[in-house]
């Protein structure tokens, strides 16, 4: 039995590239902190000038002066006294030049005599009025007539006071060097402490990185095989399916196959009376059951409810091809016990030839179904498609006129069923069910009809009725402003090019806002013209429709188109919420799905809720909204309205 095994694409070239991107980051970030320092040691060089000049004046120079203003006829003690100061501060290698100027900005003092050019540095301007001036230089920089450029040195002029006022300028060169040594020494620690940092940040990301990358990859393993893979049985999907059936059928070497559809008899009478959870036991022992009889080249799948499919690629004609599958049915149809009960489980099976019937999966699966119609009606078990089978009988044909009159007869009704906020109880929406109130039938559920509306082309004028309809009632339902209303549409309305003109036309028509429209479609609806229905999703989310998938995890969609769909709902399958408090399995799917959605930025609404302990679960998970019977069966409008009253006055008093 052959399994498709494709693998999801690897990320080791997307975590490279991110491990590149963050050294480049942080090697960026390196260069910017070194930057930083090195203009802090600059920073820290003349702050260390300004304290020693500040020093330097309030200590030696301003006593020196003893309160006169410095002026050019400086008292010969004074001359002594700051001569002496700046022998000691020279020979100390304190500062390599030490001027004391007037109020004026003239150097009255010198210590090595330069400076009596008469030139009034701007400086010296600045500090006469009050004002703290320093810069890097080099001494003789600025003097033409005292020879080379010397060291490089802080220039600084430092005001000196003397009773509250300005007496005269300190000028004072400072030797840089041992300065910026001694700050270099504290910053090539940090540097060293830096660079381990840095080092250490990089790593650390790249661990994360990694272990992010490797649960991406897990994920998306996980979540391509949920894609393909029915999540009950384990058995491909309809997806895989029909993309397997399809490489069987267009193989050239391939000669001749067959492809058959089985489904179970009674399945629905032992979910109902025996339960859900003995319904799934039944589908999984069958499913076991299938993969124990099909050959090692054969391709199975779950197609959908109690209906599984199967590739029989080596049979080459109508006899083996029947004999293979009366085999099939046999060890499908051997007892087994749920919940105590012995079950004989009794099935059907249509099939089409390969070739003969067709060479396209879809068309092919189509004539399969159609074989196992015949099958069931007859009670015959194996059944070959036969193009006499592929009409409709009479009954059938006079449902399909009866509908035509019904929407011209007032036949049809709606229903609504409401959504509700999962955190607060409110009322977020409605969703319009359609009824047929038919006059000798009495009231038939969508099932009853809408296959035959699908099959004739009544869909679309159906789905124009139900549409107008539903936008109808918006207002006279007594919606709050913010509830939206949700109407279900099928793959035919997609393929129809005009579809999302005649959904913007009935929106104006009724007055509606955009916004408040929901359209619920099924996953198989989606993917019966991927490329068509694209742009049709895109033409209404771009008009402010919302779009919402309907039933999701059946495994029809892949996760990969979900982005490209405009969806901005996902429905997950009332299989899956109904037992999830009693199968871990159906739990786990139900959080996975909840969190895919989330990640994705879609809001995620639980079909199916019939008890207060799931809606709690649900709610605890983070699903947003929720609809079922534990919440609100659907109602006719009259009782909706009703409905919707109590609610709020419910709502008013929490």
């Amino acid at each position: 039995m052959r399994t498709d095994q494709r693998r999801p694409a690897s990320v080791g070239r997307v975590f490279a590239s991110f491990a590149a991107i963050m050294l480049v980051v942080v090697a960026a970030m390196g260069v910017l902190l070194g930057t930083s320092l090195r203009s802090g040691a600059e920073d820290r060089a003349l702050s260390a000038a300004r304290v020693r000049a500040q020093i330097i004046a309030a200590s030696a120079i301003e006593p020196a002066l003893d309160g006169h203003p410095a002026a050019a006829d400086l008292a010969p003690t004074t001359i002594r006294a700051l001569t002496t100061v700046t022998d000691q501060l020279t020979a100390e290698s304190q500062v390599l030049r030490l001027r004391v100027r007037s109020p004026q900005g003239r150097v009255v003092f010198s210590d090595d005599g330069s400076g009596f050019t008469g030139e009034i540095d701007d400086e010296a301007l600045e500090a006469a009025e009050g004002h703290v001036e320093a810069h890097l230089t080099r001494l003789n920089a600025d003097d033409d007539d005292t020879g080379a450029v010397g060291p490089r040195a802080v220039e600084v002029y430092e005001p000196l006071h003397a009773g509250g006022s300005v007496i005269g300028v300190l000028e004072l060169y400072v030797p840089y060097a041992p300065i910026a040594a001694e700050v270099q020494a504290g910053y090539k620690r940090l540097y060293r402490d830096l660079t381990i940092g840095l080092v250490a940040l990089y790593l650390v990301l790249l661990g994360l990185t990694l272990t992010t990358t490797r649960r991406l990859r897990q994920s998306a393993r996980g979540n391509a095989y949920l894609a393909d893979h029915d999540p009950l049985t384990d058995l491909p999907n309809r997806r895989a399916f029909l993309r397997d059936l399809d490489e069987v059928a267009q193989d050239a070497t391939q000669d001749g196959g067959a492809v058959a559809v089985i489904d179970m008899a009674r399945f629905k009478t032992v979910n109902d009376s025996l339960g859900h959870h003995n319904g799934d036991a039944l589908l999984l022992a069958l499913g076991v059951r299938l993969r124990a009889a099909a050959g090692r080249d054969d391709l199975l799948a779950r197609l959908g409810g109690d209906e599984f499919g199967i590739v029989l690629p080596t049979v080459r004609d109508d006899a083996t091809a029947e004999r293979v599958l009366r085999r099939v049915l046999r060890e499908l149809g051997a007892p087994l016990l749920l919940s105590g009960i012995a079950i004989e489980p009794e099935a059907s099976a249509g099939f089409a030839m390969i070739g003969v019937d067709g060479a396209d999966a879809t068309a092919l699966l189509r004539r399969a179904d159609i074989a196992l119609s015949t099958a069931k009606a007859r009670g015959a078990g194996v059944v070959r498609f036969d193009p006499e089978q592929d009409h409709y009988d009479p009954e059938r044909l006079a449902m399909v006129g009866e509908l035509g009159r019904a929407m011209a007869m007032d036949e049809l009704v709606l229903h609504f069923q409401p959504k509700v906020c999962l955190d607060t109880g409110a009322l977020v929406g409605a969703e319009a069910l359609l009824r047929w109130q038919h006059p000798r039938h009495g009231l038939l559920y969508p099932d009853a009809f809408l296959p035959l509306a699908e099959q004739t082309g009544l869909i679309d004028p159906l789905t124009e009725w139900v549409l107008d309809h539903a936008l109808g009632q918006v207002r006279s339902l007594g919606l709050p402003k913010h509830a939206r209303m949700s109407v279900n549409i099928s793959a035919r309305n997609l393929g129809q090019q005009q579809f999302a003109t005649r959904v913007l036309d009935a929106l104006g028509r009724r007055g509606i806002e955009s916004s408040r429209l929901v359209l619920e479609l099924t996953e198989t609806a989606v993917f019966a013209d991927v490329q068509r229905a694209t742009a049709v999703l895109e033409e209404l989310s771009a008009a402010g429709v919302a779009i919402s998938l309907d039933d999701f995890g059946q495994g029809q969609t892949s996760i990969g188109h979900l982005a490209n769909l405009h969806v901005r709902e996902l429905k997950i399958d009332r299989a899956y919420v109904r037992d999830m408090l009693t199968d871990d399995r159906h739990a786990a799917i139900v959080r996975s799905l909840i969190e895919l959605a989330h990640n994705l930025a879609l809001t995620v609404v639980a079909e199916g809720i019939e008890d207060d302990e799931t809606r709690e679960a649900l709610r605890e998970l983070g699903c947003d909204e929720g609809q079922g019977y534990g919440l609100a069966r659907p109602m006719p409008a009259a009782a909706m309205i009703e409905w919707i009253k109590r609610h709020e006055v419910e709502q008013a008093l929490r």
